[in-house]
């Protein structure tokens, strides 16, 4: 049986072409799409709604949506309409999935959000999206989400219950217990170890237990970056040590969870900040050493990338996105198209 596969959209491609290659990796056979919205860039909805509208099959879901920019009754309401939009598939699934996440520093303070407890703010977006999702009138008072007899009004069409999967972006501990406990899955973060899943595998499986469920009920996909070439296998690495330098000095969070030397991280600081420049990347590029990149994503030829891809699903991941970081997507999607391990 092939494996299930996903493709990760951020903004290093132009839109048309990311249209195309949508299509041609569900002519393909893969099953998903997540779509990036963690900067000022592109919008998950905008870019989501193209894909749809463009497709058959292929799976949708947001990696991830902010809790802190839209109103979580907004946030319902724009799911049941690309729901609408989409259709299902047979059985009744969803095309749509909605991934959460608590965003990131410095961004949000610029625009002028507090992150303040992000736990409890996740919670509560969660719960009320969820009711909300039943299509009936919902009250919530809790310290982040107030809602007052509110429910998706729907006057026209269709009015049954938006069986809308719920997942949580999650990287620190807590975060990822409360993915296992309240979610339908976790979206597992990019540019960590393997070692790194395993861990952070094992804690969704505890949050899960917490709530009378198992790991299997909690669905596990990963952003995985993957670098590759079968012509040039060093210029594939050379991207991923641009990417390396940019989350060592953006969010260097990501890179503790995985136990990057923090000498390294304060080296590649002095190069890059939010927001920095290509060049920026690349000069701190030359920082990284090439068994860093291995450590954290698929990087070189297609085996090479199956081979590493491999060692993510071993450790507890259900779908691999694939963030595609060279300018030609087509390789990744052919090295990965009914892929069996």
């Amino acid at each position: 049986m092939a494996q299930r596969m996903a493709l990760y959209m951020q903004d290093k491609h132009p839109i048309s072409y990311e249209i195309e290659m949508v299509k041609y990796a569900e002519e393909k056979g893969f099953a998903e799409i997540w779509q990036a919205d963690t900067r000022l860039a592109r919008d998950c909805v905008v870019m989501m709604s193209a894909f749809l509208a463009e497709t058959k099959r292929l799976r949708f879901g947001s990696g991830v949506l902010p809790i802190w920019t839209r109103n979580p009754a907004v946030i319902a309401a724009t799911w049941s309409s690309m729901w609408e939009l989409a259709g299902t598939l047979p059985g009744g699934q969803s095309r749509v999935m909605l991934g959460l996440g608590a965003w990131w520093e410095p961004i949000a303070s610029r625009v002028g959000v507090k992150r303040e407890k992000p736990l409890a703010a996740m919670r509560e977006h969660i719960e009320a999206i969820r009711q909300l999702f039943t299509m009936e009138e919902v009250t919530y008072q809790g310290e982040f989400v107030h809602l007052d007899r509110v429910k998706l009004d729907v006057a026209f069409g269709d009015t049954s219950p938006r069986n809308i999967p719920l997942y949580i972006g999650a990287t620190g501990p807590k975060m990822l217990e409360m993915a296992g406990e309240i979610c339908d899955g976790v979206v597992l973060n990019y540019v960590v170890s393997v070692d790194y899943i395993r861990e952070a595998v094992e804690l969704v499986r505890q949050g899960a237990e917490r709530a009378g469920k198992t790991l299997d009920d909690v669905d596990r996909p990963e952003l995985l970056v993957c670098c590759l070439s079968d012509e040039d296998p060093q210029a594939a690495m050379m991207e991923g040590k641009a990417l390396v330098a940019y989350y060592l000095g953006t969010e260097p969070h990501i890179m503790k969870a995985s136990k990057v030397d923090e000498g390294l991280i304060k080296k590649v600081q002095e190069f890059v900040g939010w927001p920095a420049t290509e060049a920026d990347y690349r000069r701190a590029a030359q920082l990284i050493p090439d068994d860093v990149v291995r450590n954290l994503m698929a990087v070189g030829t297609s085996q090479q990338c199956r081979d590493k891809v491999a060692e993510y699903i071993d450790a507890g991941v259900t779908c691999p996105i694939l963030y595609p970081m060279m300018d030609d997507i087509k390789p990744v999607i052919d090295a990965f198209a009914n892929w069996e391990i």
